[in-house]
Parts: structure tokens; sequence; C-alpha cells
């Protein structure tokens, strides 16, 4: 399986630039590809590499970690075990699952002194307590998230490497691409949100075109999170089961909002802290935050208590879904692809525009509010990205509807901090007034 991944350019830029002076940590979630694009890179760029998977290595490799005082012998002791040979400055080493062993994690800061080689760690949940509490992080570590494949890479796994050059021109000019080819790419598109981005669906897809074969996958893919989950401590195990489980049902009502009542009875806010935090840190989520001024600090009016969590894969939001009832497997997969909605599309829509924002590195907001002449009925803009100096407020419609009053309210209240708003759905481009409407795939411009 060897697929185009644009995290390998990223790779090549900190290798030429920072020449050893820092460490790279990729963060993902788990199977977005993580250890196979390190070791690919690996391959390519150097004369011999190590790879330490912490979650398989054995207590001998890890013992070496207890004395950080003289690295050269650490080194040469690893190698012998490792059974690689090192070659200075072309040689890298790679730490897998490294979150499994805080310990090697701190070593990166007398590893990256002595210079000798580079060093790539690989890792999830990286940030949260258990994996932290006994060590100084090093300073010579440099981040880098790592997400599924987006569209223009799932594209590149078809052999198709005209579409998204495509895409951005039409987006630049604001210019509507035309029934037939609108029609085609959407039809891709909507393959992209059934398959998602988890490398070893698309592999499969792209070897087969088969769905159902992808689909195994993804609920292989999903086994593995509920398995991590069910590793978590007693009281934070079942809360953080039932937010994770209950992301489908929360996502197909019309209030997306999380609403704990639904997920537990008797529970609050905030006895669902450090599940809600545990999805994110996991990148199996993608969680959005109301603001409750759209104004450039969106994270500094934030309303805790109101949030969305999204599936960090919409593909395995699709999965999901199927999950909690087999019979309407074909009717999704239908759903999606025809255009028909008989199932709650929206919320398919709603989160692959969540994920791949997050993608392209905003943080997500969403803005919520009651106008003045209506304080009965609740009005929301889906998501506030950055765009410059302003703030682009987005709304994602599922289907042809292209009514925009909540965004025309907020754009007249917040004149001032507000930029181009944006309606994402699955017609062709086209301007109305101030709104600019763009095919749904076009959210990779944004």
């Amino acid at each position: 399986m060897a697929m185009k991944r644009k995290i390998y350019s990223k790779l090549l830029e900190w290798k030429r630039e920072r020449a050893g002076s820092t460490a790279l940590l990729i963060e993902g979630a788990r199977r977005v590809g993580k250890s196979f694009i390190v070791e690919e890179f690996a391959r390519n760029e150097y004369e011999t590499y190590m790879l330490i998977n912490f979650g398989k290595v054995g207590k001998p490799v890890k013992d070496l970690f207890d004395d950080l005082t003289d690295i050269p012998l650490l080194l040469q002791r690893l190698s012998s075990l490792m059974r690689v040979k090192l070659h200075e400055r072309k040689s890298l080493i790679i730490f897998d699952e490294v979150q499994k062993f805080p310990r090697a994690r701190e070593s990166i800061k007398f590893l990256v002194e002595d210079g000798r080689y580079d060093y790539i760690e690989t890792g999830s949940l990286i940030s949260i307590h258990e994996n932290v509490k006994d060590i100084i992080i090093p300073s010579e570590e440099e981040k880098v998230n790592m997400y599924p494949m987006d569209f223009e890479e799932f594209c590149w796994a078809l052999g198709d490497e005209t579409t998204i050059p495509l895409i951005r021109e039409h987006f630049e000019k604001k210019e509507p691409l035309g029934t037939e080819l609108h029609k085609s790419i959407l039809t891709q598109f909507r393959k992209y949100m059934l398959v998602g981005g988890m490398p070893m669906a698309v592999d499969i897809y792209a070897r087969t075109s088969d769905f159902g074969k992808a689909e195994e996958s993804k609920r292989q893919i999903l086994q593995l999170y509920r398995e991590d989950i069910s590793k978590k401590s007693k009281r934070n195990k079942l809360r953080t089961m039932k937010l994770f489980e209950a992301i489908p049902s929360e996502l197909s009502k019309h209030d997306k909002r999380v609403k704990i009542s639904h997920i537990d009875k008797k529970g609050r806010m905030a006895n669902f802290d450090e599940p809600i935090y545990w999805l994110e840190d996991s990148m199996i989520a993608n969680t959005c935050y109301n603001t409750t001024v759209p104004s450039v600090g969106l994270n500094l009016n934030t309303d805790l208590t109101s949030i969305k969590v999204y599936m960090g894969d919409t593909g395995l939001l699709v999965s999901m879904t199927i999950n909690e009832n087999e019979s309407i497997e074909h009717d999704v997969y239908n759903s999606l692809l025809n255009d028909k909605l008989n199932i709650n599309e929206g919320m398919f829509m709603e989160n692959v525009v969540a994920q791949i924002l997050r993608a392209n590195g905003h943080r997500l907001f969403f803005h919520s509010f009651y106008k003045k002449e209506d304080k009965k009925n609740r009005y929301e803009v889906d998501f506030l990205v950055r765009d410059g100096k302003k703030i682009a407020p987005i709304e994602v419609k599922s289907s042809g509807y292209t009514n925009h009053s909540s965004l025309d309210y907020i754009m007249k209240t917040y004149s001032k901090t507000l930029g181009q708003p944006y309606i994402l759905y699955s017609k062709d481009l086209k301007k109305d007034g101030n709104v600019l409407f763009l095919p749904l795939y076009m959210a990779i411009c944004l």
C-alpha cells in the first residue's frame, strides 16, 4: 500500500531545515497511517533507520532509558539490541507509540543534544495526564498533527490528480463548474464521505471499488477505539463509552449540541469534561465550541457547556450509524450516493465539513443566538473560521434549501468583525447578494 500523503513534504521540510536540532512528534488517532508514513520516509530519506515500537518492545530496550547520563553508551546498546547499524547524521530513530513509554519521550532532550541522529516520535493521547505526569516535556520537540486522508489524498489513491486543482481554480475565480462536471466531482466526494479517510479503508476501496469490504475494515477500527476506551480508568470508562456511542444520535438531531441528559439521565456537563477531552485528545473526535461573540478572539468567548462532538473521520461516522441498525446500510449508502434524503444526511455533511476545517488547521467554533424580535427560537451558524483579520461564517445545508436568514442576521449584527459568509450545499457555485454558495467539496478551500 503506497499512498501519497501530504505530511511527507512536512517531514522533508523538517529534515532539511532542522538538520537534527529538533525531534518531530507526529500525533494522530490510531490507524491514520502515522507509523506507515514515517517508516516510508525513513526508508527513502536515510541510509539506515531504527523503529522502536513501545507497544511491543521488551524490557531490555526500555531499561536502557533508566540512565540518561551517558547518551553515547545508550545509543551503542540500542544499536546492538535492535541490530541496526547507525550512521552519524544519516540515520533516523523512530519512537513509535511513544505515549506508551513516556520516559523515552523525556530522553529526547538529551538525544537531540547529542546531535548524531534524527528522531521522530509517533503517538496518540500524547497530552493526557497519565502520559505526561512524571516527565519533563522536551522543548526540543516540535509537534505536527496527522489527520485521516483528506479529499485530495483520497483522489490520489484513486489515481485522480486533476480534480482538486480544478476545484481550487474555480474557487479562486468564483466560477461555477457547470452541471456535468459538478455532478461528477460531487459523486466522487460522496464516495469519500462513505469510505472516509482511514488509509486501510481507502486502500481496500481503491483496489476493489467495494464499499462492503471497506466497511469491514472501518468496523475493525471502531472496535479498536472501543478497546482503547475500555482500558481507561473505571470512573470515566463508562462515560467516555456512552459519549462515543452517542455521537451519531446526537448529530442526527436538528439541534446537534450534546445534551448530557440524552446520554446519562442523571449526568451533568461537568462530569463529562474528561471524556470530552479524552475523545478530542485521542483525535477520534472533533469538538466544536459555542462562541458567544463571533469576533476575532473566538476562544475568548466560549461557552464550554454548549458543544458539538463530531467524529474525526466521516467514514467511521457512517459505519457507526449503520452499526446501530444494520438494516439501514443499503439506505445510508443510497441516500449519500444519490442525494436522496431519506436518511438524515445533514449530519454526514456537517461532519465532513468539520473534518476538513480541522485538517486545514482551524479550531472548530459555532455561534448560536436568539434574535431580538424572536426570543423563542434559537438560531445557529454552523462554523466560524478565521479568514485573515476577519471571521468567515459558514452554514452547511443538506438540501437545496437556500434561505440564509441566520447568516444575514449575524452579518448585520457583527458587520465589523465578519468577512465573507459561505453556504456549503450540494449544488454548484453561485453568488446571492454577499453570500457565496459553494458546493460541499469546496470546503477544502476554506
